[in-house]
């Protein structure tokens, strides 16, 4: 760029004068004028999954403080340390038998095997006793309705220790298991068992029963009772 030129440049910005009231004006008109109002959003609503997580989440805390509230409830044990068990209910008296005496050694149940069908049977007797028998006599008695005839019998305590029999006598099918003199029966729960076939269908047993005579400690005691299904 030559000299003249420069001092053209030079010339005309040194004569530039602003014009200062139009300038203000400008700045005037755009302080005056307000920015649009922006439009106000509406809340949006809460995602489906989000409103079953937050349910989903109460449920779970309801349900979890109910199971340590079952938890503790039933974890507790009574004063002393020492928990309460239900005991075997009593059974009611049979032909020829009697309930065992308060704190007596001998107990019994008289049940119908669950495996018994249509067409066959086996009446279990169990005993149990708190202690050793020097003589003990079981006797199982299944009335004779129709087709009743015995297919054999068992027992848990060993076969050398019994006599053992099975005749009708007055219309009962009997089965009669007698400890042998000299042997005794050990403390604890033992099952004597009648097996026999019946006519088709659903047998009453409600005229069968047993009884359970004993001896322990020079005390004789007896029980009996009739029979329950367990099926």
């Amino acid at each position: 760029m030559n000299e003249d030129l420069r001092e053209r440049l030079r010339t005309a910005a040194a004569s530039h004068r602003p014009d200062r009231a139009r300038m203000l004006a400008r700045i005037e008109r755009g302080m005056a004028q307000e920015p649009p109002a922006r439009p106000v959003r509406a809340p949006r609503p809460m995602m489906p999954w989000l409103r079953i997580a937050g349910a989903t989440a109460a449920v779970c805390g309801v349900l979890t403080a109910g199971a340590f509230a079952v938890t503790s409830a039933g974890g507790q044990e009574p004063e002393g340390g020492q928990r309460v068990a239900a005991g075997p209910a009593s059974p009611s008296p049979g032909r020829g038998g009697a309930l065992p005496a308060h704190k007596a050694p001998l107990w019994s149940d008289g049940s119908l095997n669950p495996n018994s069908n249509s067409y066959w049977a086996q009446s279990e007797v169990t005993v149990r006793t708190t202690r050793p028998l020097s003589a003990l006599t079981v006797e199982l008695r299944i009335a004779l309705t129709g087709g009743v005839n015995t297919t054999g019998s068992w027992r848990s305590l060993p076969e050398r220790d019994f006599a053992v029999s099975a005749r009708e006598e007055d219309g009962f099918l009997v089965y009669r298991w007698s400890l042998k003199q000299g042997r005794s029966v050990p403390a604890g729960t033992h099952t004597f068992a009648g097996q026999y076939n019946h006519a088709e269908g659903e047998r009453d047993t409600g005229r069968d029963d047993y009884t359970a005579r004993a001896r322990a400690a020079g005390e004789q005691t007896s029980v009996g009772g009739g029979f329950r299904e367990t099926r």
